[in-house]
């Protein structure tokens, strides 16, 4: 089977490697530079930045065994923060003990790792997908055409997933009445550490949701003491057309008013806006497939929005495509 794999986050990923690993010849697309989706990390002159996914969770056993395996790997590692969380009373400590995980050394090695030598075209946004008499083709944003492909696998957002599912109506209407959320993020440096034990806080109220010490997770070794703010989705839907400037300058005073320290000057800022950063609630289909066209979808927007949901969501789609051939 000739498979195409159209998004390299970490759902399109794990569809790939899982269907490479069986045999299938597989191309991957994306419309990114590199792999990652949104754990991908932003490169900037205090190193490089997560301004995506801050860390994942290990909730479902195979997804554990996978983690396990790529912390041998040397793909992740386990990350201990000192936790808050902030609400009207102030900063307290957080009771959330969960385990977390992170890339290493950057949020981006994961899905590296995964991608390996699998053969992918970055920089290519393919805008169609149509089938002629017995193979599928796609389209780009430049009017290149790509194909024959035996099969589709759609790892994008739901909204963009939508369009690229035209060919199969029913699934195409699930992806479109998916709400994908979206998330400013800004990444604020400074020249001296800040006076705080904070290494990650969740946000109860307000324009953050969270924010975290980029130094406090392991392998980021960085001259600046770099910090990641993530506005709630409330905020980043009312403020979606700022400008970046506006952003970062709102956030970092939001993020000055919660932190209980002095906050000086940044030395340097970046924001970066994730229009679908997650889906607004969470869902059972684990994959969506038309298994008569050859056509299927995936993504953390079929589960439950986290890391583990986007793995999980692509291993069921390379499952369902493997038991139809």
């Amino acid at each position: 089977m000739s498979i195409a794999i159209i998004g390299a986050g970490i759902a399109g990923l794990s569809a790939a490697r899982e269907l490479a690993d069986a045999g299938q010849s597989v191309q991957l697309f994306d419309k990114s530079r590199g792999s990652g989706g949104r754990m991908a990390s932003k490169r900037s002159e205090a190193g490089s930045l997560d301004l995506g996914a801050q860390y994942f969770t290990a909730r479902d056993r195979r997804f554990a065994a996978a983690v396990h395996h790529w912390q041998n790997l040397g793909w992740v590692a386990e990350w201990l923060p000192r936790l808050y969380q902030a609400d009207q009373h102030g900063l307290s400590p957080s009771l959330d003990e969960q385990q977390r995980w992170i890339g290493t050394p950057r949020m981006s090695a994961l899905t590296r790792g995964l991608l390996g030598e699998l053969p992918a075209t970055f920089g290519c946004r393919i805008t169609e997908v149509f089938r002629g008499e017995q193979h599928w083709s796609l389209l780009d944003a430049d009017g290149g055409s790509h194909g024959p492909f035996d099969q589709v696998v759609v790892a994008t957002p739901a909204p963009q997933a939508s369009t690229l599912l035209s060919s199969a109506p029913t699934l195409a209407a699930i992806a479109a009445g998916v709400l994908m959320e979206p998330t400013w993020a800004v990444a604020l440096g400074f020249d001296e550490p800040l006076d705080s034990e904070v290494d990650g806080c969740f946000v109860k109220e307000g324009a953050l949701s969270w924010f975290a010490r980029n130094r406090s997770k392991p392998g980021r070794e960085q001259a600046l003491d770099t910090w990641a703010l993530h506005a709630s989705s409330a905020w980043s839907r009312r403020n979606l057309d700022l400008s970046k400037d506006q952003v970062a300058e709102q956030l970092r005073g939001a993020f000055a008013e919660l932190i209980g320290c002095p906050v000086p000057a940044a030395r340097f800022s970046l924001a970066h806006r994730w229009l679908y950063a997650r889906p607004a609630q969470s869902h059972e289909w684990s994959a969506l497939a038309d298994t008569d066209l050859g056509l299927y979808a995936c993504g953390d927007w079929c589960l439950s929005g986290r890391v583990e949901g986007a793995w999980l969501s692509g291993q069921e789609a390379a499952r369902r495509l493997l038991d139809n051939l």
